[in-house]
């Protein structure tokens, strides 16, 4: 094949995933807008060149929007492996063997997949021997109609959980359903796999090795950027470095093509729409050849993406983004107007209930209207703040808040720290203590906001129903150190009693601002200073604020039109912003989702791309960044070192974020099963019932099938036969199967139909997997788990199987009546269906 050659399918835009696996002289048949091309790890120079050559063609075909992606086994980048949320398993061997139509009831298999990760997981088939194990991972041992998982004692329950998915998806999309599943957490508690485990693989001599750690960037390696400018001079390419973090977007120019280098973690090749084709099409020869002169792995990611069409990821690396509707930095959307000045957007706080992603987009987890309690750190404890005075913050003190609002009939809490800038270490310390004692007192049920003077949320403005007045020092205690300022200047922003603030700011001309309406308070009078590019509702609320402030008389006056008074408790005129410049909105902002993980001493994160409920495991700590604000999001296993340093690991990554993100961003913790609607409504389809509803790895073990059903187990491996009887309940289980082959063999000890001895499995769940029923209408869990229509008995609606179940058997296998299971949402009925083998 050669680079002429364009003989390629007609190719379509499509929703979804297209594969195709590339050989030499292999074409593809489609596209993507993310065009990845993969390459094993032993293929050959020809079919690498191949695989690239293709791409380049493809990326043609489809006018040059593609974002492209140069993947390698086992260092696939995080928007890959999102494709695949039950694994990557990677085959030994080529074409011959790798890309073959998968058969579903195949069983001729014998080999040993070593699985690794817990967000992303991959399986690679290693060598069936015991030297192929280690501490630290899951290891699943596949015999065709037997699956045996062994984990290691290091494993944490995440990777067992994902590795027992992975087991579960190949039983059902490879064997048609037909296979057993035995899982080996402790080599003691499992004597019958292990004896099958050491007919496979033999007598094991010596220790296992230990846990072997990931080798992953961290955020402090994946933060040093630096931006290449590339070109060809006299034959020879010539790499110029230009610029280093924080990078702008301006320094890209649509007449050249640049390479951005993540710290070697990743490769990004930006092509300018005016770049010449041959400069286009060099685009991953360059990497390649960038990568290989500055030494790094060959495995190492390359994005080649193009102007107009950059990523998600590639934009995040750059302080500011401007699109062409005028979009200035991540999370906003900047349009002309006369003043400077944010639009207040005003919407229906009654839908936030019915609509989370409204809570979600305005950053509100009610509408304000529930119980707020105050206090202030005073000498290391919780001083109750008079109720009058709620709304007033002092710079030289720390607060804590208590919200409490209902929501489905029972309390929920928002707990506030707000640090004062000019507020001691211990203070700030004392403040987070004392939350955690406070939150102790209320259930750990507490959403933990940590709050920088300045930067306050929008729903903690809204609590104080327009209010809320923030001073530059000083402090509210009884006892103060110093004498308040005589004159003293507040900048009032806000249009409602939901989103108004007034802070102070330097008494002095200079920090007037045409858009807004300034209080200056004397000894004598306070001035409510009324800007050209104010609005009659930020007046009204100024005046409200002036009465909180000041006791004095009040006087209004128009920008203008000022008393020779006014100028000079404000020291003189000055010059004061009063030009036209950019209005700000806030606009929809791609959020984006982390694993956390600080156990190697490193600071390391794993994006989970395409996130959705499922992937917060109850033993991780997530980071979700909305760019206003960074929820932490606790699950109730994980370990203590990554709870308690989770608001340090918060802070470390808005320090090491390649933008320069503002470090005062508001950071917000969130447990397991207390998660606000702000929170809920970046996801899609949120489930609240999941904590409640949703099974654990030792329930999904045990809900495998019906381990006592099973008395013998015969396994025909090289010719030795194993021949076990009772299997322990927890060891091995599986859907059973009416037509076994004669490889493996489940033999189910029951007697006649119409006897029931004491000796005997007499109950529904236990009986013989025929065809005939244990009652009226009622069928054995075998002969209904995992069938096809042609497979189920005469006169069975295969779309109601469940309700061929006993009465005991629906709760084994649901763990609810069928009362309670009908109850549900028909969605949901359909997904545990579909979970155990009854769809």
């Amino acid at each position: 094949m050669t680079e002429g050659d364009t003989n390629l399918p007609t190719i379509e835009r499509k929703l979804g995933l297209q594969i195709w696996g590339i050989e030499t002289k292999r074409t593809p048949r489609g596209s993507a807008v993310d065009l990845h091309y993969w390459l094993g790890r032993d293929s050959s120079q020809d079919e690498q060149g191949a695989a690239a050559v293709y791409v380049t063609q493809l990326d043609a075909a489809l006018g040059g929007s593609p974002v492209q992606h140069r993947e390698v086994q086992g260092h696939e980048s995080e928007t890959f492996q999102s494709y695949f949320r039950h694994g990557i398993i990677y085959k030994k061997g080529g074409v011959a063997s790798g890309f073959k139509h998968v058969e579903t009831n195949m069983y001729n298999i014998k080999r040993l997949l070593h699985v690794k990760g817990k967000k992303h997981v991959s399986a690679t088939e290693v060598a069936l021997s015991w030297d192929s194990f280690n501490k630290g991972d899951v290891f699943l041992l596949d015999l065709g109609k037997v699956l045996i998982q062994w984990n290691g004692p290091s494993c944490s329950i995440a990777e067992k959980s994902r590795g027992l998915a992975l087991a579960r998806s190949i039983r059902d999309s490879e064997r048609g359903g037909r296979a057993q599943i035995g899982i080996i957490d402790n080599e003691r508690d499992c004597p019958d796999l292990m004896q099958i485990m050491r007919m496979v693989l033999g007598e094991r001599r010596g220790e296992l090795r230990d846990a072997v750690p990931d080798t992953k960037a961290d955020e402090l390696q994946k933060a040093n950027v630096r931006l290449y400018h590339v070109y060809e001079k006299d034959n020879d390419l010539v790499v110029q470095e230009i610029a280093t973090r924080p990078l702008t977007q301006d320094l890209l120019q649509h007449e050249d093509c640049y390479i951005l280098d993540q710290g070697g973690f990743k490769i990004y090749v930006w092509r300018g729409k005016a770049s010449s084709p041959e400069e286009k099409k060099a685009a991953f020869t360059r990497a390649v050849g960038f990568i290989q002169a500055k030494g790094y792995p060959s495995s190492t990611n390359v994005e080649v993406i193009n102007d107009g069409a950059e990523s998600a990821m590639f934009k995040q690396l750059f302080q500011r983004w401007t699109e062409k509707n005028e979009t200035q930095g991540l999370g906003k959307v900047y349009t002309t107007g006369k003043i400077a000045k944010v639009e207040q957007v005003k919407f229906d706080t009654t839908q936030l209930h019915a609509r989370p992603e409204l809570a979600a987009e305005q950053r509100m987890v009610d509408d304000a209207s529930g119980e707020i309690e105050v206090w202030r750190i005073e000498d290391l404890q919780m001083q109750p703040v008079n109720p009058k005075t709620y709304g007033q913050f002092y710079g030289g003190d720390c607060y804590l808040v208590l919200y409490t609002y209902l929501r489905s009939g029972r309390p929920h809490y928002v707990l506030y720290m707000w640090q004062g800038r000019h507020a001691s270490v211990d203070e700030i310390t004392a403040c987070a203590l004392n939350a955690i004692e406070l939150d102790k007192k209320h259930g750990d049920e507490a959403v933990q906001v940590r709050v920088t003077m300045g930067k306050e949320p929008r729903h903690f403005l809204a609590i104080f129903k327009g209010r809320l007045v923030i001073y530059e020092g000083g402090t509210s205690r009884a006892q103060k150190s110093s004498p308040e300022p005589a004159i003293r200047l507040f900048q009032v922003r806000g249009t409602d009693e939901v989103n108004t603030k007034a802070t102070e700011v330097p008494a002095r001309a200079s920090s007037l601002n045409s858009n807004d309406v300034f209080l200056l308070t004397t000894s004598q009078v306070c001035y409510l200073w009324c800007g050209k590019g104010c609005s009659g509702d930020e007046r009204e609320m100024a005046k409200m604020v002036a009465d909180i402030v000041s006791r004095r008389d009040k006087h209004t006056i128009l920008e203008g039109q000022e008393p020779a008074e006014f100028w000079e408790a404000l020291g003189g005129r000055a010059p004061y912003a009063s030009e036209k410049r950019f209005q700000e909105q806030i606009t929809h902002y791609q959020p984006r989702l982390f694993e956390c993980s600080n156990q190697t001493g490193r600071f390391i994160m794993t994006e989970v791309v395409g996130f959705c409920q499922e992937d917060l495991d109850e033993d991780d700590v997530m980071l979700l960044d909305t760019w206003e604000e960074i929820f932490l999001w606790v699950g109730k296993a994980s370990n203590a070192q990554e709870r308690n340093e989770a608001i340090a690991s918060a802070k470390e990554y808005l320090k090491t974020h390649p933008a320069g993100r503002d470090l005062a961003t508001p950071i917000i913790l969130v447990k397991q099963g207390y998660e606000p609607l702000n929170f809920t409504g970046w996801f899609n389809a949120w489930d609240p019932y999941k904590w409640s509803d949703g099974k654990s790895y030792e329930e999904m073990k045990n809900s495998l099938g019906d381990a006592l059903a099973i008395s013998e187990i015969k396994v025909d491996l090289n010719n030795l036969t194993l021949n076990k009887r009772t299997l322990s309940t927890t060891n091995l289980a599986g859907s059973g199967t009416a037509n076994s082959s004669s490889e493996y063999k489940s033999h189910f000890s029951h007697s006649d139909s119409n006897s029931h001895s004491s000796n005997s499995h007499s109950s529904n769940s236990h009986s013989s997997p025929a065809t005939v029923p244990n009652g009226e209408g009622i069928y054995s869990r075998e002969v209904l788990m995992h069938r096809t229509v042609d497979e189920l008995p005469e006169g069975v609606d295969p779309t109601k199987k469940e309700c061929y179940l006993s009465d005991a058997d629906f709760h084994d296998i649901f763990g609810k009546s069928k009362d309670e299971f009908y109850q549900m949402p028909k969605w949901k009925q359909q997904n545990e269906k579909k979970q155990f083998g009854l769809f």
